[in-house]
């Protein structure tokens, strides 16, 4: 009987085709087709990522009006753009102002008046410096230009109103500045043209700080002593012989209590304060002109930025005791909450 098994080796120990010689399945056929490529209007923005935006809004319950901000920074915080309004219960709003601020620039326009507010300060060398402010509406402005003098803590400034004023001539050294301006006063249907003097000098006196501020032809002098524990500061102002005295205690580093006396109207204010760690404080205070006792409690640093508080929120709670009327007592708030988007 004949073997049924071809006489071909090769043909008998035939293999498969390695898989490399199958035809490849089609894959493309199942994944679906690539999304078209984005379209961008503005093809040169693609790498610019959107500036982050800050959200910051306070409301008073005494004035029922909320203070809201918008900003963002541009350019690589080259530039900061912000918008601010007012409004409301009644969510009418008022006061809006919108702001471009950099280095060298700041605009700012109020949408109400319609007016515009610019400030430009250039550095024209490093000791040389121009400043300009100019208010659109009113057509009314002032440039000035600073320049530091060869002995460090020196520098002169001068300004001029535009488009019509007298011109100012500022000495700034580093005991205080004077300031020197030419002036029109009218006297019997008569105006004089007069050199108004005006500057402050600063010195140290036994431990503190004296100073003398004169304006507008009245002299205000001053002394300043403070240290660890303890503030002390009378002041007088001639020719008026109006005298007054501060004067601040530090019992710890939490506890501090502050006192302020006028001796020409006998008025005086004490405040009490005391901090619990960073984010609570408690004031506690009495004002004589006024007639009112006051209590307040701050949650969040009363000055510090919302942005380093917990939350990045404060709120205030202060109550009112008017002397005369104690059943007239008013507990007020105040908060204020930063959002970033």
């Amino acid at each position: 009987m004949a073997d049924p098994s071809p006489q071909n080796p090769s043909l008998a120990t035939s293999h498969p085709p390695p898989p490399h010689s199958q035809a490849p399945q089609s894959v493309t056929s199942e994944l679906p087709p690539p999304p078209p490529p984005p379209c961008s209007v503005f093809p040169f923005l693609k790498g610019v990522n959107r500036p982050k935006l800050r959200v910051t809004s306070e409301f008073d319950s005494d004035s029922l009006l909320f203070v809201n901000k918008l900003s963002c920074k541009l350019f690589d915080n080259l530039a900061k753009l912000k918008l601010s309004f007012q409004n409301n219960s009644q969510r009418e709003v008022s006061q809006p102002q919108l702001s471009l601020t950099s280095k060298h620039l700041s605009v700012v326009y109020d949408l109400e008046e319609k007016n515009t507010f610019i400030k430009s300060t250039v550095d024209v060398s490093p000791r040389l410096q121009l400043r300009a402010l100019h208010n659109v509406k009113a057509q009314q402005g002032e440039v000035a230009m600073e320049a530091n003098l060869a002995e460090p803590g020196y520098s002169l400034e001068l300004a001029s109103p535009v488009p019509i004023g007298y011109p100012r001539a500022t000495l700034k050294f580093p005991l205080g500045e004077v300031s020197i301006q030419e002036k029109e006063e009218e006297e019997e249907e008569k105006s004089n043209r007069v050199l108004s003097v005006n500057g402050i000098l600063k010195r140290k006196v036994m431990n503190g700080v004296c100073s003398a501020l004169y304006t507008d032809e009245e002299l205000r002098l001053r002394y300043a002593y403070k240290d660890d524990a303890l503030s002390f500061m009378p002041s007088i102002s001639l020719p008026s012989n109006a005298a007054s005295f501060a004067f601040k205690r530090r019992f710890s580093p939490s506890d501090k209590l502050s006192y302020w006396y006028n001796f020409d109207s006998n008025m005086w204010s004490a405040v009490y304060k005391r901090t619990y760690g960073k984010d609570y404080k408690f004031k506690a205070g009495y004002d004589s002109d006024v007639r009112l006792g006051w209590a307040s409690l701050w949650v969040g640093d009363e000055a510090g930025k919302v942005k380093s508080t917990p939350m990045k929120m404060k709120v205030q709670f202060m109550l009112q005791v008017p002397q005369d009327d104690i059943k007239t007592s008013v507990l007020m708030f105040r908060v204020k909450k930063r959002w970033d988007i």
